[in-house]
């Protein structure tokens, strides 16, 4: 990899689809830098496998392929380039790993009696493929190697008879709404920790979170919104945390702290990611007109309250990690138009609430290019209109941050939309030098997911404040002030 981006001195990147995908725009020349310095070691204690699927929604016509990539990783998420591990390739579904010439890899079985691939690291990395099979389905494919997490991906295949469309360049407006500068933090979980009694401290006392935040240079908070999670299947049964009444709770505290909101409907009772994006109980046995129509009755509700107590969301997300659909089954990627129409239900709702709020979609396909190429342009082509390209950065699964740049590079320079990196939590300086360094001013920042934790390094013994805030501290005077 490192070679590799050592020769690019201006942003060429080059994309290998199945096919055609929209062209690129005329934008800024804009040179790209290389991280691999940041993001790999030659030499250390691996603790993780990391599993790259370039793609993870194929063509099931039994020759699309994504091409994978596994590393190990220490505790710090670098890559070990001195690696040599055996990497063994689990496939549970249909579909088959190929090396990266084509042929055949070796294959054993465990101790489970589970068939597996066998696979070398060589200079710390392997390079394979998985080519779906030619029945439309989801399939898990994990990376695992001794004494190591592993690291998995959700394959799904869609129908070979599936439309794949283009966007016209009609169907892809510049965003004419202000977008403002984002260090954001997802601090949903936050009623829960304090429902334990859990507080936070800074320089040796006790202070609200939130404030905390914007004492370090945080301007932004996300909250995610559930449609009914007391129920027995939800996210929260009984306590109901992160429904409506905790959202409006939270917006007060936001506000009254003088920071935005970004509001993220998960269209569910329960997380939705891309392994799951579960209909809500109340909209089961809906037909589809009606669940259209509830969408975007739900949406403009819960946006009126948020008015109505003078704490307007500030930018609304319509989904969360939605590259494999929302409200699933009628909006699964297999029913693109399907898709489109919940999408276009949601971003209708926000629009009878504030025609002047920016709508984001978010797609949590961080350094993954094809397949952001692939939704971008199906979801536009089908008229799906919207402000801000939202994408998650997790290292683990969506690639290098080179991969990660030179993603972000290529969809400005297709859409022509803002950026903003909504979920990340590694890499915290590179993550925001990267989006914001994007050309035309079109890099809107980035939001970490849920640091009130000592997972996140910004707190340590009691909760206490760390030092590295002061990144943030640097990124608010370089980016925001």
């Amino acid at each position: 990899m490192k070679n590799i981006y050592n020769l690019l001195a201006v942003m060429v990147i080059t994309v290998f689809a199945c096919q055609q995908t929209s062209e690129k725009a005329d934008t800024e020349v804009s040179e790209l830098k290389d991280y691999s310095v940041v993001s790999q070691v030659e030499k250390g204690k691996p603790t993780n496998v990391k599993f790259t699927s370039y793609s993870t929604t194929l063509i099931a016509d039994g020759k699309d392929k994504a091409r994978l990539r596994i590393t190990v990783i220490d505790s710090a998420g670098r890559e070990i380039t001195s690696a040599t591990n055996e990497i063994r390739m689990y496939v549970k579904g249909e579909g088959s790993i190929l090396a990266f010439d084509g042929s055949t890899l070796p294959t054993k079985t465990d101790t489970a009696g589970l068939n597996y691939s066998v696979a070398q690291l060589q200079n710390g990395e392997v390079e394979l493929y998985y080519q779906a099979s030619t029945k439309a389905n989801k399939t898990e494919v994990e990376a695992a190697s001794e004494g190591l997490w592993a690291g998995s991906h959700e394959i799904h295949s869609i129908p070979g008879s599936t439309e794949l469309l283009i966007p016209t360049k009609d169907q892809l407006p510049p965003t004419t709404k202000p977008i403002d500068p984002m260090i954001g933090a997802d601090i949903s979980f936050l009623p829960q920790l304090e429902s334990r009694n859990v507080t936070f401290r800074d320089n040796g006392e006790e202070k609200d979170a939130i404030q905390l935040l914007k004492d370090h240079g945080f301007n932004y908070i996300r909250l995610r919104v559930f449609v009914n999670p007391e129920n027995p299947e939800g996210y929260s049964p009984e306590r109901g945390f992160c429904n409506l009444d905790y959202t409006l709770g939270m917006a007060k505290r936001i506000k009254d702290a003088g920071l935005k909101l970004l509001l993220d409907f998960h269209y569910s009772d329960y997380w939705a990611d891309p392994q799951k994006q579960y209909k809500p109980k109340a909209w089961q046995g809906l037909d589809f007109e009606t669940l259209q129509d509830t969408v975007t009755s739900y949406t403009t509700n819960v946006l009126n309250a948020l008015k109505e107590q003078g704490t307007p969301a500030d930018m609304v997300q319509v989904g969360n990690e939605i590259n494999h659909g929302m409200i699933w089954p009628e909006g699964h990627i297999s029913n693109m138009d399907g898709l489109a129409a919940l999408l276009k239900a949601g971003i209708k709702g926000v629009q009878k609430a504030n025609n002047a709020t920016p709508i984001m979609l978010h797609i949590a396909l961080g350094g993954q290019n094809k397949e952001s190429v692939f939704w971008l342009d199906n979801m536009l082509a089908r008229n799906v209109q919207f402000d801000v390209i939202g994408i998650s950065y997790y290292p683990r699964w969506h690639g290098t941050l080179n991969d990660l740049q030179a993603n972000l590079h290529d969809l400005l320079s297709r859409y022509n939309k803002p950026i903003n990196v909504v979920e990340y939590s590694d890499f915290k300086k590179e993550v925001h030098e990267i989006v914001f360094n994007l050309p035309n001013n079109m890099g809107k920042g980035a939001a970490i997911w849920e640091p009130l934790n000592r997972r996140s390094g910004l707190f340590g013994e009691n909760n206490e404040a760390t030092e590295l805030f002061s990144v943030y501290e640097e990124l608010n005077k370089t980016y925001i002030k």
